[in-house]
């Protein structure tokens, strides 16, 4: 496992597109990303490729994958940060410099499908990566107070311990686990399946959110985690906020619900929370960094800290 510097007043973050482009440098999201950013005190250096289209509707494999290992080798950068999710960042998992980005650990922090990336650069390299906001979604759209403070909190002051609750935590199976973290966005974490960047869940706990999901889409990843042995490596699992399913209005059954029935012969536990996912306030959860979940008291604690 190799940690990443922690980031310090003054220090330059620089802006990559590995997914949905940015729609171009007047967008009212990604100016006050930038500002975010630089209120906290930080320099912002960008992409050359963050507006390109070249594919039409993203920019190639390579060039998103050649801004990536740019800003990994290029030591005025201190921390890179994604400006949003979207479909496409598995295309550039090829093109990636393994050994660059081992070489020059950097935090990679992003969320949505940016999660094969996570979770590939963690698997590949064994840099802890980070799950959390991205610049236009999440600090680009009035960032909560909580927000700012788990963005200082485990990546500037480089702590450990207790994951604050931004709400409501719920034990959806009992019991007490530990094990490093992995996962993210379900259907984005299973676009890794059958690739060589899809993780090692052995003694792993499992972080789950999605946008817009259905339960019949849940049952089903589930049942292809299930079939891939995953439910057999994996000590407990969290589930995230889950924005589609639990603001529907319906009385639809929950993600965690799905969990717990399709993997109702085993006895990891799982714990529900809303401190991580789309369109709600997020913590900073370090993939591949070694966490305690405790279903029956409702708490996540990193054990060490995962920046240095």
């Amino acid at each position: 496992m190799i940690l990443p510097k922690r980031l310090k007043t003054g220090d330059t973050i620089g802006i990559v597109s590995p997914s949905t482009p940015v729609p171009g440098p007047g967008d009212e999201q990604f100016k006050n990303g930038i500002a975010f950013l630089e209120g906290l005190g930080f320099k912002v250096t960008l992409g050359e490729h963050i507006f390109s289209t070249s594919w039409g509707y993203t920019t190639s494999p390579k060039e998103k994958a050649a801004d990536i290992n740019r800003m990994f080798a290029d030591r005025s950068i201190q921390a890179i940060l994604c400006s949003q999710g979207g479909a496409t960042a598995n295309a550039c998992l090829p093109y990636l410099n393994w050994e660059v980005i081992r070489a020059n650990p950097k935090i990679f922090l992003g969320i949505s499908d940016i999660t094969v990336l996570l979770n590939a650069i963690y698997h590949k390299t064994g840099l802890v990566t980070f799950h959390g906001n991205d610049l236009m979604w999440g600090f680009g759209r009035n960032p909560a107070a909580y927000d700012r403070q788990e963005f200082s909190t485990w990546l500037m002051e480089g702590a450990s311990g207790e994951i604050k609750p931004n709400g409501e935590r719920r034990t959806i199976r009992s019991g007490m686990a530990e094990g490093k973290l992995l996962g993210g966005n379900l259907n984005c974490l299973m676009k890794l399946a059958g690739t060589p960047y899809f993780p090692d869940f052995s003694g792993s706990l499992l972080l789950l959110e999605a946008l817009n999901i259905s339960t019949e889409d849940c049952d089903c990843y589930f049942q292809q985690l299930r079939q891939a042995g995953v439910f057999d490596q994996i000590n407990g699992a969290a589930v995230g906020y889950i924005d589609g399913l639990q603001n529907d209005g319906q009385a639809l059954m929950q993600m965690e619900a799905v969990l717990l029935r399709v993997s109702e012969e085993y006895n990891f536990p799982i714990l529900k929370m809303n401190d991580f996912g789309h369109n709600c306030p997020n913590t900073v959860l370090p993939v591949g960094a070694t966490a305690r979940l405790d279903a029956d008291q409702c708490s996540l604690q990193i054990l060490k800290p995962c920046v240095r």
